[in-house]
Order: structure tokens, then sequence, then C-alpha cells
């Protein structure tokens, strides 16, 4: 019964984890990385469609983005899809490829940028502890049901907090790679 609450809370932190670094690499830094336009969807015959699949995005240069549409007829709405995007890309389109070259990062847009993964790394925090806290709350139920006894209770909420330690502590050593590959220059 303890095992398995402290397996489900494990399982839930980690794809917490995985759900950050998924926010993460949407974070651009100085260099060209696919991933960037992951969240982009495109108009294709009145669908919304994810980019990935009208076209094969591939890095260039380390400053640059190349976008190879399958249809032809789709370059026109791919640009304006990028275009539209909140990444503030100015696509430029040579025959069936788009190329997207990425601005270099100023300080200032630096120093917003770390704001916003600091915001994802504590929303990422604040989801293991709500993780903590509904497993401590499933011991709590089982100890009021008289399941499992006062020591076990307190034992396997140490165990979850061991867990949620070394979840928080992965958190800040991703904010402090990101933070770091946003510096650099």
């Amino acid at each position: 019964m303890i095992d398995d609450i402290k397996a489900d809370a494990k399982t839930r932190m980690e794809k917490s984890i995985e759900s950050l670094k998924g926010q993460m690499a949407k974070i651009r830094t100085g260099r060209a990385h696919p991933s960037l336009l992951d969240n982009i969807s495109v108009s294709y015959y009145g669908a919304d469609t994810p980019l990935n699949q009208v076209g094969n995005v591939t890095v260039q240069d380390s400053r640059t983005l190349a976008v190879t549409v399958f249809d032809k007829s789709m370059i026109q709405a791919v640009e304006k899809a990028i275009m539209s995007s909140d990444l503030g890309l100015n696509p430029n389109s040579a025959g069936t490829v788009i190329r997207i070259p990425l601005p270099p990062l100023t300080e200032e847009r630096r120093k917003d940028l770390i704001k916003v993964v600091r915001g994802e790394a504590e929303g990422g925090r604040i989801a293991i502890r709500n993780i903590r806290r509904d497993a401590n709350s499933d011991f709590k139920s089982l100890l009021k049901e008289k399941e499992i006894s006062e020591d076990e209770e307190r034992n396997a909420a140490d165990d979850i907090q061991k867990i949620t330690d070394g979840f928080i502590k992965t958190v800040d050593e991703m904010l402090k790679a990101k933070e770091a590959e946003l510096l650099e220059i």
C-alpha cells in the first residue's frame, strides 16, 4: 500500500521533470535548435497542423534554421505561421526551403529569458511539492483508517520527502544549466 503510493508519487514527479524539460527546450538560447518551432501550427487545408508534419525542420548553422516544406503550395502558410508566432523570427523563402535566421540575443532579452526560465523552474518545484502533499495526505488517510501505524506513516512521509528533495535538486540543476546556456554568448 505505502509502496504503491511512493511509486505513484515518483512516477508523477518524473513526469513533472519531463514536462519541465519540454518547457525549457522551447525557451530559445543563442543557438538554433529545431525544437524552437515545435509549438507552431500551420493551417493545412483548414486544419491546424504542427509544423513538423508539413515540413522538415533542420539546423543549417548555429544561427539558422531551415524548413523544407513537403507541399510547395504551403510555403506561404508556413512563413505566415512562423511570422505570427511569438518567437520574433523573420523567415526568408528560397524555392522550397524557408530559411529562418535567428537574431543574436541582447543582454536585456537574455535577462528576460532567465526570468522566464526561473518561473518555469518554480512551477516545476510547485508541481513536485503538490505531488508530495498528495502522497502525504494518502498516508494520513491510511493512518486514519488504521491500515498503517503512526511509525509507518512517519517513515513513509520521510521517504517521500527524500524523493521530493532529489527531484527538487534535479529542477535546480536544470535551472542552473539553462541559465548558463542563456548567458553564454
